[in-house]
């Protein structure tokens, strides 16, 4: 048969004799073993937050405030990604074919969303102070900022060993270890305001806290975004892809690459490999799965072989593959 070959075979690492393999699934739970994490680092930041408040109020520290608010969005964060790596457990069924691992990155595109918000309301409230100074108690400031090191501190710790593969886990990590610097700061603006009396520093010091933020934000809000919207994953290079899968033996083109992520950890890749001499067999199949699963971390692949008319057939439909590589 000259055309495409419909033989649907679906293997999970091996396929059923056909010319449709869904080659190998990585169904991990993402993030698995951070549950302990987030319980302690929401748990102490809460009190911490408490505190801030409470003290800020006392200290006429907006700086404070500020810190308490930016606290609570990352707090609000961590109870998303928390949740969404939970709701990424469960089982797929028949309506969420794949599960609900995307709630994974919809808790990153809201966790990137709650900082923008929180950086609107302190440089407005800094912006207002700067106006109309008011008197700050610099020694309770730095005192209650150096607890905030201690505190996001250690809550950044927790998340360290998970932060190279997961968006979430990787956004919780950065919140904390900056918030931690942003600590540091305001004890250093707590004790020029003691030494120098120059309340002016403590609203100054609340447009840094915010320009961090921002800074810290950015990236992850816009990779959120392009995972939200099937994005290529940032650490995977797709020419790269389709020049392995091209040097597969017994391929002579490739075509319908789409790579896009399941979830914050995991990828999903389906592609057509034209092979003018059959369907290869397994072998071939498993094959490709482990080189795409090793170089690129693919989990989930699909991949559909089409005899010698595939290509014809191809332009026939008006669906032409993209141009070769540039040597």
């Amino acid at each position: 048969m000259a055309g495409h070959s419909h033989n649907h075979g679906h293997s999970h690492g091996h396929s059923h004799g056909g010319g449709h393999s869904h080659a190998g699934h990585d169904h991990g739970p993402p993030a698995e073993g951070h549950d302990r994490a987030f319980a302690i680092g929401i748990t102490l930041n809460l009190a911490f937050i408490v505190g801030e408040v409470v003290f800020g109020l006392i200290a006429g520290s907006v700086a404070l405030l500020a810190d308490a608010g930016h606290n609570l969005s990352d707090v609000l964060g961590l109870c998303a990604a928390w949740a969404a790596i939970a709701l990424g457990r469960r089982a797929a069924s028949k309506r969420f074919t794949y599960g609900l691992k995307g709630s994974t990155i919809l808790a990153a595109l809201l966790n990137a969303l709650l900082l923008l918000v929180a950086l609107g309301a302190i440089v407005l409230e800094a912006v207002q102070r700067i106006a109309v100074p008011a008197p700050v108690d610099g020694p309770t400031v730095a005192w209650v900022a150096g607890a905030g090191i201690l505190v996001n501190g250690a809550t950044a710790l927790l998340f360290m060993r998970g932060r190279k593969g997961d968006l979430n886990i990787r956004g919780a990590y950065l919140h904390m270890l900056s918030d931690a610097m942003v600590s540091a700061g305001v004890v250093v603006s707590g004790l020029v305001i003691w030494l120098s009396g120059a309340t002016w520093i403590d609203p100054i010091v609340s447009i840094v806290i915010a320009v961090l933020i921002f800074l810290q934000t950015w990236g992850l809000l816009r990779e959120s975004v392009e995972m939200a919207l099937a994005a290529v994953p940032r650490s995977i290079d797709s020419d790269e892809v389709w020049e392995e899968l091209r040097e597969l033996p017994g391929v002579a083109r490739v075509h319908h690459v789409h790579i896009w992520p399941m979830s914050t950890t995991e990828t999903v890749l389906t592609a057509h490999l034209v092979m003018p001499d059959g369907h290869p067999g397994d072998a071939f199949l498993d094959s490709a799965r482990a080189m795409l699963k090793k170089r690129f971390g693919i989990g989930h692949a699909t991949l559909q072989v089409e005899l010698v008319g595939a290509e014809a057939q191809t332009a026939k439909s008006g669906c032409q593959p993209p141009p070769p590589l540039s040597a």
